[in-house]
């Protein structure tokens, strides 16, 4: 489902709710399916189906919405039950506008439970890329993110763990993820390229110990303005 059509469905069930707010630029929110256990789902918001049927390491694009409280279900795809993920009354998902986030669904599907991230999409300087890493592996122990056989980018990240952006100059790299302050390499990530003015977020999918396998999606959040392209245009690897 491509974002206008995301956006149009969101705005309808903006609309059916009878919500109202002040000018400004919008929040932008999209959903990642991280449950490697879990079939595909559906994301309602106020009860209209926004994103449907977003499979395992699926990643929907971004859709803007005006700040406010917003009541967001996950159910099985097609289905209006069970519930798996049920943010409303108290815990409903509050947006502000000027900033972008992320919900991210993941652990096992008899633990499923979403993750807010706040993105920070704002161009990155064109000479560097921006990145950040975010560990969604449910039965993989802490883990550092490493140029392979150099330094370390993000260090001793948990399972639900976000190490925060840093800045890197354009390039290819070959990445490496290990075993939080070891050498053992757990899943390498070799000639990963990473263009200027770009922002990307890493995430670890998947068992450590299981199928499907411990893996890496890495999204394109956004793009420098000055090229022909959009925020969340597609993975990149």
């Amino acid at each position: 489902m491509n974002r206008v059509k995301i956006a149009v469905a969101l705005t309808i069930a903006v609309a059916a709710a009878g919500l109202t707010f002040a000018k400004g630029r919008e929040a932008e929110v999209r959903v990642v399916h991280a449950s490697p256990d879990a079939p595909a789902v559906d994301v309602k918001v106020n009860g209209a189906v926004a994103v449907p049927n977003l499979a395992f390491g699926s990643i929907s694009g971004y859709a803007s919405l005006p700040a406010g409280q917003y009541d967001v279900q996950v159910v099985p795809a097609g289905l209006n039950s069970p519930v798996v993920i049920d943010l409303t009354g108290d815990n409903a998902l509050n947006l502000f506008y000027n900033r972008d986030y992320t919900v991210v669904a993941l652990n096992i599907l008899s633990k499923i439970e979403p993750l807010l991230l706040v993105d920070n999409n704002n161009p990155a300087p064109r000479p560097f890329a921006r990145v950040r890493f975010v560990h969604a592996s449910p039965d993989a122990p802490a883990v550092d993110i490493a140029v392979a056989g150099g330094p370390v980018l993000f260090g001793n990240i948990p399972f639900k763990g976000v190490g925060d952006y840093v800045e890197v100059p354009k390039g290819f790299y070959d990445l490496e993820v290990r075993l939080a302050g070891t050498k053992t390499v757990v899943l390498p990530l070799p000639a990963v390229k990473l263009e200027g003015g770009t922002t990307y977020t890493v995430f670890a999918m998947g068992f450590a110990a299981g199928n499907p396998s411990l893996h890496a999606v890495i999204a394109v959040d956004a793009e420098n303005p000055g090229k022909d392209n959009g925020k969340a245009k597609g993975l990149s690897k």
